[in-house]
C-alpha cells in the first residue's frame, strides 16, 4: 500500500487496467534527415552499453539498413542517401561511406583544374605505364626544368616562315633566302608537326632518303641547323639543351672528292682580255683576290682600298662571319684602278652568268669554284704559306695544304699574277642573249 492506502498495481490486472498492454510498443526514430520529399530515419538501439545508429530505407524495393558508432557520422550518410533517393541515384549508395569521401575529395581537388574525373584517371594510368618504375611527379618536375621556359609550341612550317622573313628583314641575300626557302620549305613539307616532336634520328633519315651527294646533304643539313638554332633563339627549342639538328654529324667527304681545277694563265688571259668592262670585276677579284661569288655579292666598293693595298671584308659579308683583309696584288690594282667604283661590286648576280657564257664561247670550260680555286694555288706557289694564303683565303691551314699545295710551279705563278690589261681593254663588247645564255664576241680572234 501506499501512504495514501492504495495498493500499487504490480500484476498483468493493474496494467491492463492502467491501459497497458502487455507487449512493449515498438520505438520510433530518434531523428529523421529530409532531402526534398525523401526522408531517412535514423533509429538508435543499445546493446551491453553500446549504442548503435540505424538507417533504413528502400531502393529498388528492398529494405536497406545501415550501422553507425556515431549520430553525426549517421545523419552525413542519411542526408547523402535522401539526396540520391531525390535525385532517382540510389544505385549511387552502393559505394562504402569512405569511397564516397574519396570521390568527393577528388572532385573538389579536380574542380580548379575543370579536369573530370575519368579524365584525370586516364591521363594518369597513361602516365603510370609510360613511367615504370619512375615517379610521375619526378618525370614532370625534371620536364618542367627542361621545356618551362619554352614561349610556345610551334609547327616547323611556321618557323621556317618566320626564319625566311627575320633574314630578309636582316639584310640577307637573295641567293641565301632563296636557299633557305627551297630546302626548308622540303623538309617542313615532310615534318608539319611540332619541332620539338623531331629526332636526330629523323633528320638523318630524311637527309638520306633524298638521295644526294654527300656534300649536297651536307649543305641541306647547314640549313636544317640553322632553322633550329633560330627555333631555339625564340625560345621553341630548351635553351640549354643541344637540338636535334646539332646531333646530326656532316658527312665526311672522301679526299678524293674533292677535287681542284684551275685554269692556266693562258686561259685566264684569254677570258680577262675578251671580256667588257662591267664583267673585270668578277673576273679579276675572283682570280687575284679569291673571294668567293657569294662573298663578292655582298661586297662594296667602299671596301675596295687601293691606296692601302687591301679589300675589306667585313664578319657580315665573310662566309665564316669573321672579319678578312685581302691583299690587293699589283696586277689585280692594274685592273681595278681604271674601273668606275661605285655601289656594289657586282651590280647583280646575274652577271656571273655571262662570265660562264664568255667562256663557253672562248671554248674554255669553266669548273665549279675554278677563280678561287686558282689563286689559292698560285698563291701558295709565291708565298709559300699555307697560314697565310688561308688568313687571306678565309679557309683552314689545313685545307689549303691538302689540296692545294704544289699544284702549280712558282713560274707558273709568277706568269698568273702577271696578267695585265690589253691596250684597249676598256672598248671590248658583247651581245648576250639571256634567254639562251649565248655570248656573240664582236671580234672573236682578239685575246
Amino acid at each position: 500500500m501506499n501512504g495514501g492506502g492504495d495498493k500499487l498495481a504490480t500484476n498483468a490486472a493493474a496494467r491492463k487496467a492502467s491501459g497497458r498492454s502487455k507487449r512493449k510498443q515498438k520505438a520510433g526514430p530518434c531523428t529523421t534527415v529530409k532531402f526534398g520529399s525523401a526522408v531517412v530515419p535514423i533509429y538508435e538501439s543499445r546493446s551491453q552499453g553500446r549504442v548503435r545508429y540505424c538507417l533504413s530505407y528502400y531502393r529498388e524495393g528492398k529494405r536497406l539498413r545501415q550501422f553507425f558508432g556515431d549520430l553525426e557520422a549517421a545523419r552525413r550518410e542519411a542526408r547523402f542517401v535522401a539526396q540520391r533517393i531525390q535525385g532517382g541515384l540510389q544505385h549511387v549508395t552502393d559505394l562504402k561511406p569512405h569511397e564516397r569521401d574519396s570521390y568527393a575529395k577528388a572532385v573538389e581537388l579536380l574542380a580548379e583544374l575543370d579536369v573530370p574525373l575519368v579524365a584525370a584517371v586516364e591521363d594518369y594510368v597513361q602516365a603510370r605505364k609510360l613511367a615504370g618504375q619512375e615517379s610521375v611527379a619526378a618525370i614532370v618536375a625534371d620536364y618542367r626544368k627542361l621545356f618551362k621556359p619554352l614561349a610556345r609550341h610551334a609547327k616547323i612550317p611556321e618557323i621556317v616562315e618566320e626564319l625566311v622573313a627575320a633574314r630578309k628583314q636582316d639584310g640577307a641575300s637573295k641567293s641565301w633566302l632563296g636557299t633557305l626557302r627551297t630546302v626548308l620549305g622540303r623538309f617542313a613539307a615532310s615534318f608539319q608537326g611540332e619541332i620539338l616532336g623531331v629526332t636526330s634520328a629523323d633528320i638523318d633519315g630524311w637527309l638520306r632518303g633524298l638521295d644526294l651527294s654527300n656534300s649536297s646533304r651536307n649543305s641541306m643539313l647547314i640549313c636544317v641547323k640553322v632553322l633550329f638554332s633560330f627555333a631555339r633563339s625564340r625560345n621553341y627549342l630548351p635553351a640549354d639543351q643541344p637540338t636535334a639538328a646539332e646531333q646530326v654529324k656532316k658527312v665526311k667527304l672522301r679526299q678524293d672528292a674533292v677535287v681542284v681545277e684551275v685554269f692556266t694563265p693562258e686561259e685566264m688571259t684569254k677570258l680577262l682580255h675578251a671580256a667588257p668592262i662591267h664583267l673585270v670585276p668578277i673576273l679579276a677579284i675572283g682570280a687575284f683576290a679569291g673571294i668567293r661569288t657569294a662573298e663578292m655579292n655582298r661586297l662594296e666598293w667602299s671596301a675596295v682600298d687601293l691606296e692601302r693595298g687591301i679589300i675589306e671584308l667585313r664578319a657580315a659579308q665573310a662566309k665564316t662571319a669573321s672579319r678578312r683583309l685581302v691583299p690587293i696584288t699589283d696586277n689585280l690594282r692594274a685592273w681595278l684602278e681604271e674601273l668606275p667604283r661605285r655601289g656594289k661590286v657586282v651590280a647583280h648576280p646575274g652577271l656571273h652568268k655571262e662570265t660562264t657564257a664568255l667562256a663557253r664561247a672562248l671554248e674554255i670550260r669553266w669548273p665549279r669554284n675554278v677563280l678561287r680555286h686558282s689563286f689559292i694555288s698560285y698563291r701558295i706557289a709565291i708565298v709559300k704559306s699555307a697560314d697565310q694564303v688561308a688568313l687571306e683565303a678565309g679557309n683552314s691551314p689545313d685545307i689549303i695544304f691538302k689540296h692545294y699545295r704544289e699544284l702549280r710551279t712558282e713560274e707558273q705563278a709568277e706568269a698568273w699574277f702577271g696578267i695585265l690589261p690589253k691596250p684597249g681593254q676598256w672598248e671590248n663588247e658583247f651581245n648576250y642573249d639571256w634567254r639562251t645564255r649565248t655570248v656573240t664576241l664582236s671580234d672573236p680572234s682578239a685575246d
